[in-house]
This record gives structure tokens, C-alpha cells and sequence, in this order.
């Protein structure tokens, strides 16, 4: 069964359970003031206070960093898991992080060639 961690105002949670509705994927909402207790020890756990937060047999799912949108959330719990050591699944992670990472700065140093570029350009033309 999957848990829905919610609050009544959000309305990307009401997308998300009605995805979940409207594929047949049967939930238990838990409102984050009625579950204050298992809703602090998720934050603590992901470090990341995110409604809706979903777990789904021992996987928690936050949106924007496991999930991107409604459909990606359905795939991923109509997905067969698999259950792999968690020293295993923790350093695989690990490794996509430390890419999102070299391609985060990849990105970053190129954008700052282009300042430095444009820069110099126009230093270059105010003096002549």
C-alpha cells in the first residue's frame, strides 16, 4: 500500500493522488499535522520537508529528487523493485550524485567562460 504524506493546501499533492486514483493505485493519505511523529522522521531521514512525500515498500519518494512529475511517480510504483544490499543501492547512488555533480559544475564553468568572455570583449571595446 503506498502512503501519501500531505497537507490540505498543497495542490501538487491533489495532482498526485489523483494520479494515482486514476490508475487504480490504491493509498492511505496521511496528513503531516495528523502524523507529526512518522512526518518528522521522514524530514529527518531525507532531510527534506517536501509534500507529497510517498513511501511505497521501504522507498520513499520525494518530488524533484526522485520523481519529476506525476507519470514518473506512477511508473516508478508500478515498477518491480528489486531488493538489492543497501551498501550496493547506497553506492550507486552515491555515483549518480557525484555525476549530477560533474555535470552541475560542467555546466556552471562554461557558463562562467562565457561571462568572463563576454566581459573581456567588452573591456576590450570600451577602451578603443
Amino acid at each position: 500500500m503506498v502512503d501519501i504524506y500531505t497537507n490540505e493546501t498543497c495542490p501538487y499533492c491533489k495532482q498526485i493522488k489523483e494520479e494515482l486514483n486514476k490508475n487504480n493505485i490504491e493509498f492511505n493519505e496521511r496528513l503531516t499535522k495528523d502524523w507529526p511523529a512518522k512526518w518528522q522522521g521522514l524530514i529527518t531521514l531525507t532531510g527534506m520537508p517536501t509534500v507529497p512525500t510517498i513511501v511505497y515498500e521501504d522507498n520513499i519518494y520525494v518530488p524533484g529528487r526522485d520523481f519529476n512529475n506525476p507519470q514518473h511517480l506512477i511508473n516508478l510504483v508500478n515498477t518491480k523493485h528489486h531488493s538489492y544490499d543497501i551498501n550496493k543501492e547506497t553506492f550507486e547512488k552515491i555515483k549518480t550524485v557525484n555525476y549530477n555533480i560533474h555535470i552541475a559544475f560542467g555546466k556552471l564553468d562554461q557558463l562562467l567562460r562565457q561571462i568572463e568572455n563576454k566581459i573581456n570583449t567588452d573591456e576590450h571595446k570600451s577602451t578603443n
